[in-house]
């Protein structure tokens, strides 16, 4: 694995384009999108307005749905779980309050390593992206899982 450069946060035009899903779930057409990707509604750190974000879940268990920062510690989304974890997801139909609680890198290695081999083109592109460069092994994904932030969001008062 190599950092081959250090992406920001889309802007312009491009944040346009990564924000068009929000728009299908405010239509009702979340649904359409399946189960891995999931409407994150959350609280603005500096504004304490309500913003939205959707984000892949890159697993779900019996603990919860994990997303991964593509864009690392700098994404406003997760800078805002950070400062106010109490959020709302939405997974198809289904609407959950949740609480975000962080990964540490060693769980981020783990679940990135995981998901590269059931997605591997969406593993390659999420790669690409974000600024890594990877061969394609088990290994090399578990490396770049240790330089992202995961979340796994927690059910509040109901099972995941």
């Amino acid at each position: 694995m190599e950092i081959v450069k250090h992406v920001a946060p889309p802007t312009g035009l491009r944040r346009r384009l990564w924000r068009l899903p929000i728009g299908l779930y405010r239509i009702g057409l979340g649904p359409l999108l399946g189960h891995r990707v999931m409407l994150l509604t959350h609280t603005g750190r500096v504004s304490g307005r309500r913003r939205q974000a959707v984000i892949e879940i890159v697993e779900h268990d019996g603990h919860g749905y994990v997303a991964a920062s593509g864009f690392g510690s700098r994404a406003d989304w997760y800078r805002n779980v950070m400062a106010t974890p109490e959020v709302t997801i939405q997974v198809g139909g289904r609407t959950i309050p949740a609480t975000a609680t962080p990964l540490d890198t060693d769980e981020g290695a783990r679940i990135m390593a995981a998901y590269a081999p059931r997605h591997p083109a969406a593993a390659r592109r999420l790669c690409q992206i974000m600024g890594f460069a990877v061969d394609g092994s088990v290994e090399d994904y578990r490396e770049v899982g240790r330089h992202i932030p995961f979340v796994r969001f927690v059910p509040r008062g109901s099972r995941a």
